[in-house]
């Protein structure tokens, strides 16, 4: 019997998920991130190592944060799998500088037909650079569901009408929207998740990948809440 399995069980399997939007998650797959790996990745200057947090230690990781002494943040891991949107996705990869991807790809194996059909439909208001985004009347936002779920399947038939005939995967995947969902491996350092997490957890970001940046955060709280805490005192701004 195989041991493989699709991503999406193995890691609700692992139970540490946060679902997002109404298909997605953000889930940790792996860590190695400490508040005592910040205050050692500093102390190293001086020959010396804390074997546990210390009062002193979290001193000195407000202060390494507040001066804007990054290097000592970039000693830790964290590897999450992310379920989401592509266009949530194609925003989320321009985050390039301690980060790394691996995303599932539509040319080895079928996709599936699942699509984001939001229920935050929004208008914009004023002009480019500065619009603010208001909720459309309830009537607006039904035939706007409607057309996307509708949009969402006559794109899938399509394409699967084409791997019938034989078309390549890496070709018939043309017609899908950017409302499907796909799966990807995200690993970054805490100093770049704070990063991240600094644009996209924001009032000024999107609203989708907003809510996949507030899980993310929720782990980094969980794991390095020191660092957290200093972080948000900071203004949320990463060293």
């Amino acid at each position: 019997m195989t041991n493989v399995r699709k991503i999406d069980d193995a890691v609700h399997a692992g139970g540490d998920v946060i679902d997002v939007l109404d298909k997605g998650f953000v889930g940790l797959d792996g860590a190695f991130a400490s508040d005592l790996a910040v205050a050692n990745g500093a102390r190293v200057s001086f020959n010396q190592a804390s074997q546990e947090l210390t009062e002193r230690d979290e001193g000195l990781i407000r202060f390494l944060m507040r001066d804007h002494h990054g290097s000592p943040f970039e000693h830790g891991y964290f590897r999450f799998i992310i379920k989401a949107p592509i266009f949530v996705v194609r925003e989320h990869h321009r985050h390039r500088a301690g980060h790394a991807y691996n995303e599932w790809s539509g040319r080895y194996s079928k996709m599936q037909a699942e699509f984001y059909i939001p229920d935050n439909v929004r208008t914009q208001v004023g002009k480019p650079g500065a619009y603010t985004f208001e909720p459309v009347d309830e009537e607006t936002k039904r035939a706007a569901r409607a057309e996307i779920k509708r949009q969402s399947a006559e794109a899938f038939a399509a394409y699967e009408r084409m791997l019938e005939l034989g078309v390549a995967k890496e070709v018939a995947r043309s017609v899908l929207p950017l409302n499907m969902y796909t799966t990807y491996y995200w690993s970054c350092n805490p100093r770049s998740l704070m990063h991240f997490c600094s644009l996209r957890n924001s009032e000024f970001a999107q609203f989708e990948i907003r809510e996949f940046a507030k899980a993310a955060e929720t782990f980094l709280e969980r794991l390095m809440p020191v660092t957290h805490a200093a972080f948000v005192a900071n203004d949320r701004t990463a060293p």
